[in-house]
């Protein structure tokens, strides 16, 4: 029996956090708030071309700066991190010091701006994202640096003996999916802390505003008037959007098979949105390649008298225009994961369609208790009722609040308890 079946039946104890949410928890994190500030180096930002692997980063960023107030942090990036996304984080963490590089075997920082940051920090926190991406720059601090490390809100679908070594030496390993947690457990990482805590993406508090109200009006749309529809292929093609990719035949030929079937199924919602209500819809992207993917699987196939009230965005956006645009909306629904995370993080309802090529990180919609928001779209009996669960979360928004509410609790119930254990190591 597969880590997902037996955990599907299997809910995390949402009571846990409601006790360590005492005295307790509040003194740990002010005892620690009182001592010497902590030095973070958060090894983040895995990529810039999706806008929600972009979240996690400010996500921790603002988790930190919450119940960690005085602690002075360094965010190590991946290569790739764009000046643009740069000047974006900047604008919501003016005092955010950015490095990059590369420790190499004799322990050598490839750049002077990380040689110095190694020395300088007291911790490495290894950001949320979809595993321990990071895993080599991990174990080469350890190594060479020798310092403190842990890991926080992971998916995790097994890994070879080094890394299970890897993480069982973490000061904690977090995972931010039950299945993941269970995984994890079962193949013996040992770490004194082996939990659940929620994607770091729920705390992205990125905004801009300003661009956002300036597109909707182009497009009029009207906040509150509108829901917002995320395509998504089974595969990424990134060989259409990283220079120097080669096409994967295989993806691409899953892609073409299961892009109708899936697509299919949003268009039934968007279909009865604008025959059943008064909003419009908003086809967005979460990714770099999804304007081109919505425009062929959504646009394209609409009904004529449905597309007068749909908006196709054919523009890439950044996180902070999108979260702007988001939390105006009257929800959100797709086959994408990390807008319906900031979505909920920022108090709007989401629906999270999935399918047997993502990993195990749409599990987390019931860890948080919105398993009624989330669909299997390889089980034809869920993919029928999808577009009856969207009509019924935009049309009954009072318990869509509601629920939205009830999970933001839970979340940051975690939240404080997990970061109350950064505050401890670090």
């Amino acid at each position: 029996m597969s880590s997902s079946s037996r955990f599907k039946d299997m809910p995390l104890r949402r009571d846990f956090c409601g006790g360590l949410l005492g005295g307790l928890l509040a003194s740990q994190i002010q005892a620690a708030a009182a001592a010497q500030p902590a030095r973070i180096l958060l090894r983040s930002s895995w990529q810039v071309v999706n806008i929600g692997d972009i979240a996690h980063t400010p996500g921790v960023l603002a988790l930190i700066q919450k119940y960690l107030p005085r602690a002075e942090v360094r965010l190590w990036a991946s290569g790739d991190l764009s000046p643009e996304v740069a000047d974006m984080e900047h604008r919501r963490f003016p005092n955010l010091q950015i490095v990059k590089g590369t420790i190499a075997s004799d322990g050598q920082a490839s750049t002077q701006d990380l040689a110095e940051t190694l020395q300088w920090c007291d911790f490495l926190l290894h950001g949320s994202g979809p595993s321990l991406v990071a895993s080599r720059d991990v174990a080469a601090f350890e190594r060479h640096v020798q310092k403190p490390f842990g890991v926080y809100g992971i998916t995790y679908a097994g890994g070879n003996p080094e890394q299970v070594a890897l993480l069982s030496r973490a000061q904690f390993a977090y995972f931010r999916d039950s299945v993941s947690l269970e995984k994890a457990r079962s193949d013996g990482v040992s770490s004194p802390i082996v939990e659940f805590t929620p994607d770091g993406a729920f705390a992205c508090d990125l905004r801009n505003d300003s661009q956002a109200s300036a597109w909707l009006e182009a497009h009029q749309l009207q906040p509150g008037k509108y829901v917002c529809c995320i395509p998504r292929l089974r595969y990424t093609p990134y060989w259409l959007i990283r220079p120097g990719s080669a096409l994967d035949p295989q993806k691409d030929a899953r892609n073409q098979e299961m892009a109708e079937h899936d697509h299919a199924v949003l268009r039934r919602a968007i279909e009865r949105i604008v025959r059943e209500t008064d909003l419009k819809v908003l086809i967005v992207p979460e990714d770099r390649t999804q304007m081109q993917v919505g425009r062929q699987w959504l646009w394209d196939r609409l009904p004529a008298d449905v597309r007068t009230r749909v908006v196709w965005r054919e523009s890439f956006w950044l996180t902070d225009e999108a979260l702007s645009t988001y939390v105006r909306s009257a929800g959100l629904f797709g086959l994408e994961m990390h807008s319906p995370i900031m979505c909920i993080g920022n108090g709007i309802p989401a629906i999270v369609g999935r399918f047997a090529e993502q990993t195990s990180k749409g599990w987390m919609w019931k860890d948080i208790g919105l398993e009624q928001w989330l669909f299997d779209l390889d089980d034809e009996a869920q993919a029928q009722r999808y577009p009856d669960a969207v009509i019924q979360m935009l049309t009954d928004q009072a318990s869509s609040r509601a629920q939205v509410a009830q999970a933001q609790h839970r979340i940051r119930q975690w939240q404080a308890a997990s970061m109350s254990r950064l505050a401890a190591a670090g």
